[in-house]
Order: structure tokens, then sequence, then C-alpha cells
């Protein structure tokens, strides 16, 4: 009698499983949206720091071997 209990205990923990990941989803996408907005306003306030850092990345991007 207690295959069927089990049975219905993994269904449910896959469904949490799917939904935990759903959220945990969600809150990394949310996170790397704020990430984004919060480095477009640092590049806005300080403009001659992200010039050089963009000039840094693409001097780094010229000498990357493939």
């Amino acid at each position: 009698m207690r295959e069927p209990a089990e049975a219905d205990t993994d269904a449910g923990a896959t469904d949490t499983d799917e939904q935990s990941d759903a959220a945990r989803r969600r809150r990394r996408a949310q996170f790397l949206r704020e990430l984004t907005e919060a480095r477009e306003l640092r590049d806005r306030v300080q403009p001659r720091r992200a010039k050089a850092a963009r000039l840094r990345h693409a001097m780094r991007m010229r000498t990357f071997r493939w």
C-alpha cells in the first residue's frame, strides 16, 4: 500500500521542482535586468570610465586568439 503514496510524492516533488526552477529562472531574470540597469546607470554617470572600459574590452577582443 505504500507504493501509490510514494508515487504521489514523487509526482509532487517533480511539480515542486518545476515550480522552484521556474521561480529561480524568474529571480535570475530579474537580477540580470537589474544588473544591466545598474551598469547602464554607471556608464551614464561615469562616461570617461565607461569609454576606457569599452576600449580595454575592444583591445582584449582584438588580441584574443580563437
